[in-house]
């Protein structure tokens, strides 16, 4: 099967581009003919072939219009069996919807209604694509949930394909040999309590809520370690006045987030919207429970009490005290309950779940998985 794939360079050490890259990996090695159409920046992927997109210099909402106009030139000069788009784009027959709804983003964002010409281009492409393409893949039930309900695509042409997880990189085995140094690399004191807050966009991810239930601990010597890509300095200003300034560890992106979750003893994450956050598969597969956000669509990994918990993403008394439970429960049960919960979740198994979607639209070959 010959596919032509667009999406945004997966080059950033972040979770959606290590979904992507992992997913791209697996499609080939199920024998797939992948064409990769990517704005520049995107390095050579062994097995693919690799069509860059020029996109000159633009204004962010020229830009994604650009990538529209762009990628519809190139679907019409190809010969595909099928193409998928992770972008919001109009020319695609498979629309992944790793963003979700711009529409529900907007919804969550606290202060006065977003009206700049980004977010009207948006909304408007996401309109369409939702309206046009013959199949839809959210990438969680919350997210299917909430393209039926604000766009109306119905079930015949609406799935879920969860996100996979390399299950070798992200394990337990790797706390042996990378929990000491990593925590002697960050600064952490020996035998503090260490909670772990990994993503980029810090408001969205709900960093505040995080800094502020480390505030509310009554253990005064746990840590936080910050592992992301983002303008730190009103969120350095916010733990000053929360008076935990000095417990916290700002890293910034990071190539090998698998030392850092063998650094950490909890995972929080309490993002005010996020369609899945690969971070929440890749801290379970690494045996570390995970304190998550209702508004994500990675709780539905969750079961509470056992590999972590699911908090109100505003509510940082009940980040606190989900933190103190976890903490009193055994960590050996936890830790394999996180690996447990995370070990279906193999890029095999996504590359089956769009299978299905390839076949009812007729363009997946019979030997495919």
């Amino acid at each position: 099967m010959r596919l032509l794939l667009i999406a945004r360079p997966f080059v950033f050490h972040g979770g959606v581009e290590r979904a992507t890259a992992g997913l791209v990996g697996a499609l080939v090695a199920h024998g797939v003919e992948v064409h990769l159409l990517s704005p520049p920046g995107q390095r050579p992927v062994p097995g693919v072939t690799l069509h860059r997109l020029p996109l000159p210099p633009l204004p962010s909402a020229a830009r994604a219009l650009a990538l529209a106009a762009g990628a519809r030139l190139v679907v019409a000069r190809g010969a595909w069996d099928l193409v998928q788009s992770h972008e919001r784009t109009l020319v695609q027959d498979v629309y992944r919807a790793g963003e979700g709804c711009h529409r529900a983003y907007l919804a969550s964002r606290a202060g006065p209604p977003a009206r700049g010409a980004y977010h009207r281009v948006v909304l408007a492409l996401e309109r369409r694509v939702f309206a046009r393409t013959p199949a839809i893949v959210a990438i969680a039930r919350r997210g299917a949930r909430e393209i039926a309900e604000l766009h109306g695509v119905g079930a015949a042409r609406l799935s879920v394909v969860y996100n996979g997880v390399d299950l070798e990189r992200f394990h337990p085995r790797q706390r042996a040999a990378w929990r000491a140094p990593a925590r002697e690399a960050a600064g952490l004191p020996r035998g503090a309590f260490a909670l772990l807050f990994v993503g980029s966009g810090f408001e969205r991810k709900g960093l505040g809520t995080a800094l502020e239930a480390l505030a509310a601990l009554d253990d005064r010597a746990s840590r936080l370690v910050v592992v992301g890509k983002g303008e730190t300095r009103p969120w350095r200003a916010a733990a000053e006045r929360l008076g935990v300034g000095g417990r916290v560890t700002w890293l910034g992106p990071q190539p090998e987030p698998e030392r850092w979750y063998a650094a950490a003893d909890l995972v929080v994450l309490p993002s005010r919207y996020e369609p899945f956050g690969q971070v929440h598969l890749e801290a379970l597969a690494a045996g570390v429970a995970v304190v998550a956000s209702r508004e994500a669509g990675g709780a539905e990994l969750i079961e509470d009490g056992r590999n972590g918990a699911v908090v109100d993403p505003h509510d940082a008394h009940a980040l606190a005290g989900a933190v103190e439970r976890l903490r009193a429960a055994p960590a050996d049960e936890l830790s394999a309950a996180a690996r447990r919960s995370a070990e279906p979740y193999t890029f095999a198994r996504q590359v089956a779940g769009f299978a299905k979607v390839y076949r009812r639209l007729g363009a997946a070959t019979p030997d495919f998985p």
